[in-house]
């Protein structure tokens, strides 16, 4: 914002006519607007549907294990788990930090779980993503949204990776979402074995605007 504020000046001390200086913060109105626009749409509205095409791909059968790294106030975790039944478990790992996101607290996400009826279904842990507490291959699915790259070293990001992969079982599928990184974490996946696909999100999951876009990266660990 201060680098944005400094540039707005400079057609005023550059000798700019008022008709440029009114079409230049006409302009930087416009793509504050746009942007505040942009992260409004996504966090209300636009994650939502991006996370249910992802999970609709998934063709879940309803009796899976599902594991949720960093998975916050519980918006993939609460989505996936509406699409299990009895049968099957949506476990959220996180460390409740509300540096990571506002109002992140494990109370939080259990009363929302309840809120939308699934509370049989799903589980909270607090867990590191570098040291996951479960068995090797003790999931069916892995997902994360927006959560390893507060991970501050590359080095860690690549053992939380390294970690989601273990706990899934041969023929797991694996489900990424983030705003940095995601081409380190395809390098990390397939030195690991796995032959990772990644795409953009699209609009729908741009945080303020195409600066801010979210990537996706899935694979599924061999037989």
């Amino acid at each position: 914002m201060l680098g944005l504020g400094a540039a707005a000046v400079v057609p005023a001390v550059t000798g700019f006519p008022v008709r440029a200086l009114r079409a230049w913060w006409a302009l930087m109105a416009a793509l504050l607007l746009g942007s505040a626009a942009s992260y409004l749409y996504t966090t209300r509205r636009g994650k939502f549907a991006v996370w249910a095409d992802v999970l609709d791909e998934l063709g879940l059968r309803g009796d899976e294990q599902v594991l949720d790294l960093g998975c916050g106030r519980g918006a993939v975790l609460l989505a996936a788990a509406q699409r299990l039944h009895a049968g099957g478990r949506a476990v959220g790992v996180d460390l409740w930090r509300s540096v990571d996101q506002s109002g992140n607290l494990e109370a939080a996400t259990a009363a929302n779980a309840r809120a939308e009826g699934v509370a049989d279904r799903v589980e909270l842990r607090t867990a590191d993503l570098t040291d996951l507490p479960f068995r090797d291959g003790e999931f069916d699915v892995v997902l994360s949204s927006l959560a390893i790259h507060n991970i501050p070293t590359a080095d860690g990001r690549a053992s939380a990776v390294a970690e989601a992969v273990r706990v899934l079982r041969p023929g797991g599928r694996l489900a990424i979402a983030d705003i940095q990184h995601v081409p380190a974490y395809a390098d990390q996946l397939r030195h690991l074995g796995l032959a990772p696909q990644v795409r953009p999100l699209g609009p729908r999951a741009w945080y303020g605007g195409p600066w801010m876009a979210t990537s996706l990266v899935t694979a599924t660990r061999p037989a």
